[in-house]
């Protein structure tokens, strides 16, 4: 079992931090009965570049340096080895709980004619009426070798779903509303 959190820290678990201010007494048991590692290294400090390089073993920048944004294709390239495919060549089943953030191939299940709802620095921004969510969605992570996937791709991107392997398990039927960030972020809190 190998755990991988966003910005969970050296010192926010109990086990390796008594004085910890976050309770976290199932990681502290499984810690007590696994192996913990204390030099370890990240290729980056943001999520998509981490992930890569626990799954490939390989430098993300030797690839690309920034994150997956919404509705963002796969960053590994067609017959990238990855963790999951090592371990099922050896017999193991694998799965993957939670935030992928790694891609997927959106393009593949967009409907014919399609627009996005907005664009900007960050790619295109679509509607879930863009897509047509009864088919699988192909470049997640069934095709990095995972046998099993249940999770999000970015819980704050859109779709906004959960996917349990390579399909939605209620299709989305709304656009989250960001009109109010602005006014947040100018301190109009109203």
């Amino acid at each position: 079992v190998i755990l991988y959190g966003d910005d969970l820290g050296y010192g926010d678990l109990g086990c390796y931090n008594p004085g910890s201010r976050i309770p976290t007494p199932n990681l502290d048991r499984l810690a007590g009965q696994g192996m913990r590692f204390t030099d370890a290294h990240s290729s980056s400090g943001v999520c998509t570049p981490s992930r890569y390089a626990l799954l490939t073993g390989r430098h993300h920048w030797r690839d690309f340096h920034a994150i997956v944004n919404a509705f963002g294709p796969p960053v590994f390239k067609p017959g990238r080895l990855t963790l999951p495919e090592m371990l099922r060549r050896h017999g193991y089943a694998t799965a993957a709980i939670g935030k992928w953030h790694l891609g997927w191939d959106w393009d593949a299940i967009r409907r014919p004619g399609a627009k996005p709802v907005s664009s900007g620095k960050a790619g295109a921004v679509w509607g879930p009426d863009a897509f047509d969510w009864a088919k699988p969605i192909p470049g997640g992570p069934l095709a990095r070798g995972f046998d099993h996937y249940f999770g999000d791709d970015v819980i704050n991107f859109p779709p906004y779903c959960w996917i349990r392997d390579d399909r939605v398990v209620t299709a989305p039927d709304a656009q989250m509303d960001t009109s109010k960030w602005k006014a947040i972020k100018e301190g109009n809190w109203e």
